[in-house]
């Protein structure tokens, strides 16, 4: 398992780590207009690493705008470009109404841990 911290945006920090053939993103903050786009470049040099399954970890994400969203279901479809797989994990009620108003909750693999993500 290896570890990396980082905090390039004040609104919203990343931590990630390897488990086996996943990689876990946990996310801190506020994903919006303002944080999306580093969270977007980072997320495409993680999926280019090749994880078989990338976790997002949202237990800390407070706030989620449709750029946000945007941010979201732009990793999920280079991850399946790259026959991974995206699996969002810790998604607290006012972020899944985001993804129900947008009719997205069908399209993401919504799990309530990251331990039930590394198990599926």
């Amino acid at each position: 398992m290896s570890r990396e911290f980082e905090m390039d945006d004040q609104d919203l920090a990343i931590t990630t780590r390897r488990e086996g053939n996943a990689l876990v993103v946990a996310l801190d903050g506020e994903v919006t207009v303002f944080s999306s786009p580093m969270l977007r470049e980072r997320l495409r040099e993680l999926v280019d690493t090749g994880p078989k399954q990338l976790i997002l970890n949202l237990l800390d994400v407070k706030y989620v705008d449709s750029s946000g969203v945007a941010t979201f279901v732009e990793a999920l479809r280079l991850a399946r470009e790259r026959q991974g797989n995206m699996v969002l994990a810790h998604v607290n009620p006012r972020v899944r109404g985001v993804l129900e108003i947008a009719r997205l909750d069908t399209l993401f693999t919504i799990v309530d841990t990251v331990e039930e993500a590394l198990e599926s």
